[in-house]
């Protein structure tokens, strides 16, 4: 990859270009691969979504810059940033720089997985937590580093606002190794009472294949549609 990605634009009227983008620039990267995966809850998925590979400046400030945009976008509003770790350390870093850089400078934490007993000590790093939190992550699977999260955040005497990730993949959660009829994303509005942005959802993805019918992608759709048909969640109003 060049040392500066460039991003394709890619719309169609009545859907999301931004979303579509993101969805081409995770292809490029190499994050956003097709196959046959197998998930936390032991599902087959014909696509795998690897925020890890995003592992240079140039990917991680462009992902940065799509973070920014959406959150800019929704009007969310927040006081500070908190990533928890370990893959939202460096994507709240990430953002945080973003949006300093766009004349929004807010604060950021994050956690240890194992609390300092020397130094400064504890699990928290950072600024301190108050006010509307938002949690920056990857992908939401079962909810339990936002839960996690939120127990920190108000441990500290702070509000668990509002959440933003790459990658919604509307799909239903699995609870004591059982589907269950929401998304762990729905699970995190609906009974937790947080706010959740995501840069793009599994409709973008399967946007972005139906206009990609080419040579490697061929199948693709057609698998992608037949997992969501079977793991697929109703979306509804929020």
């Amino acid at each position: 990859m060049s040392e500066r990605y460039e991003p394709q634009t890619i719309q169609t009227p009545g859907q999301d270009a931004l979303a579509l983008e993101f969805v081409q620039f995770a292809v490029d990267c190499g994050v956003l691969r097709f196959g046959e995966f197998k998930t936390k809850a032991g599902r087959l998925s014909p696509y795998f979504f690897n925020a890890g590979l995003f592992d240079d400046g140039a990917k991680l400030g462009r992902l940065a810059q799509f973070y920014a945009q959406r959150l800019l976008a929704s009007g969310l509003e927040f006081d500070m940033i908190f990533g928890p770790a370990y893959k939202g350390i460096p994507l709240g870093a990430a953002l945080t720089v973003e949006l300093a850089r766009l004349g929004r400078n807010v604060p950021f934490a994050y956690n240890r997985k194992e609390a300092k007993d020397h130094g400064e000590g504890g699990s928290l790093v950072g600024a301190p937590l108050q006010g509307r939190v938002l949690i920056v992550d990857d992908v939401m699977s079962a909810g339990t580093a936002v839960r996690e999260s939120i127990a920190l955040i108000q441990a500290a005497g702070a509000q668990p606002h509002a959440v933003v990730i790459a990658l919604d993949r509307q799909e239903k959660a699995t609870e004591n190794g059982l589907d269950v009829n929401h998304s762990a994303v729905q699970y995190v509005r609906q009974q937790l009472g947080l706010q959740v942005c995501a840069i793009a959802r599994l409709d973008d993805l399967m946007h972005y294949l139906e206009q990609h019918r080419v040579p490697g992608l061929a199948d693709a759709h057609q698998r992608v549609q037949a997992y969501r048909e079977r793991y697929g969640v109703r979306e509804v109003a929020t």
